[in-house]
């Protein structure tokens, strides 16, 4: 009997020792601190870098005297002056109830200063006040340019918001909802959306988004927040800028700020609702008013479609 006694104590003290062993190597793996990435040369950082682009058309003092709770910043081609407008009158739209602020980011049109398109948006510029031009020509390669310039330009002249959302002109933004959502979200280090986590990159010398192995060698991408519309606070701005030293630049502008928030040791959040649905549906749904009121966006409209929608959308969501 008390050598069967002695025999099981001998075994528990054996297996604590193993579990205090397994813990401190857990702990020892898990804890270690992400590796110091390695700085670009200045000739690979001047792509994304802020100095070396100018100003053409800037609004440097829209928040001189406010500190907007929502900042939408909207990514958008000169020549899609109908998708502004759609996005002003819906939206974007100043509305009481909501502290935000809407404006449109864009590069140098096909032709460049000299062209009409050019001419265009100046004026609209003048009209409306919410259009931000830098001197890179505008193209889906420089998407990621675009948005590594958004990112200087909310931490040098709106950084008091409380969040800004990168979100294009051909979605659908159910507002309210949002604000009542980011009303109980952190304030610090938070970015959600629709977060994809098992990317991968295409080597398909065919595909729009292809990305070679010289490029970016890895098999699969960190997790990231899919570009139709993401929401951050705004001190990650800043901390994404600098991280950009340290991350070459692909062509896939929502998988960099992903490959920036991993180097900031940042996981991108997924918005869902208590019964698990995507809120950021980045799939083009069938307009469904009630469907919609428990969205936060939906992908894929036109400018007339998007008018037509919010029309009844605004009419009606409350009774939802």
């Amino acid at each position: 009997m008390r050598s069967s006694c002695y025999w099981r104590l001998v075994k528990l003290l054996a297996a604590s020792a193993l579990l205090v062993l397994s813990a401190q190597i857990f702990f020892s793996t898990t804890s270690k601190p992400p590796p110091k990435p390695s700085a670009l040369s200045v000739e690979e950082y001047r792509l994304l870098s802020p100095q070396t682009y100018q100003y053409h058309l800037n609004e440097p003092a829209v928040c001189r005297d406010r500190s907007p709770f929502l900042l939408f910043m909207v990514p958008v081609s000169p020549v899609e002056a109908a998708a502004r407008q759609a996005v002003r009158s819906t939206w974007g739209a100043p509305a009481p109830g909501r502290d935000s602020l809407t404006l449109f980011y864009v590069g140098l049109p096909e032709g460049g200063q000299g062209s009409s398109s050019q001419d265009e948006l100046e004026e609209e510029s003048r009209r409306h006040g919410d259009i931000i031009q830098m001197n890179f020509q505008d193209s889906y390669q420089n998407l990621t340019i675009k948005t590594m310039m958004m990112m200087n330009w909310l931490s040098t002249h709106c950084p008091n918001a409380s969040y800004a959302m990168k979100v294009d002109a051909d979605i659908f933004v159910n507002v309210l909802y949002l604000i009542r959502r980011l009303s109980s979200s952190p304030r610090q280090g938070f970015i959600t959306g629709s977060v994809i986590s098992d990317g991968r990159p295409r080597r398909d010398s065919n595909s729009k988004w292809h990305v070679s192995k010289d490029l970016y060698p890895d098999d699969s991408f960190p997790p990231y927040v899919s570009g139709a519309g993401y929401v951050f606070s705004t001190d990650l701005a800043p901390r994404i800028s600098w991280a950009s030293r340290f991350v070459r630049m692909i062509p896939l502008e929502d998988v960099y700020v992903g490959l920036c928030l991993h180097v900031l040791d940042v996981r991108p959040v997924y918005c869902r609702s208590l019964t698990l649905r995507n809120l950021f549906e980045i799939r083009q749904l069938e307009y469904d008013r009630c469907t919609f009121a428990k969205l936060v966006i939906v992908n894929g409209f036109k400018p007339p479609q998007l008018l037509h929608v919010w029309q009844d959308f605004s009419k009606g969501h409350s009774s939802c």
